[in-house]
């Protein structure tokens, strides 16, 4: 994936708030090295037992494993399209339907 300029300015925020911490190296001032920190660990903490919960809630019926899987292929599908069409531009679908980048 094309991470573009907004990693650097993602990695300046998390900074800023205290999720991730840099040092420069020793050996070239243009390298950065960037590490989680502890409230970032606390914070993967979180979204992981968040994650977890929603995994649960739907194995209990809400939704099949199947449904799952479906939903997940046409999520990753979507995905490429738009990955796809972002790079490219007009993409024609299967159907013949072409679709433009607006």
């Amino acid at each position: 994936y094309y991470l573009g300029s907004n990693v650097s300015y993602n990695v300046k925020k998390m900074v800023e708030n205290g999720y991730l911490v840099q040092e420069r190296s020793a050996h070239d001032r243009r390298s950065v090295r960037v590490k989680v920190s502890e409230k970032g660990l606390n914070l993967c903490d979180q979204i992981e037992t968040l994650h977890q919960r929603h995994i649960t809630s739907m194995s209990q019926g809400i939704m099949t494993q199947q449904d799952l899987e479906l939903l997940n292929q046409s999520l990753h599908t979507l995905e490429r399209f738009w990955a796809d069409n972002l790079a490219y531009g007009n993409r024609v679908m299967p159907d013949g339907v072409s679709v433009s980048a607006a």
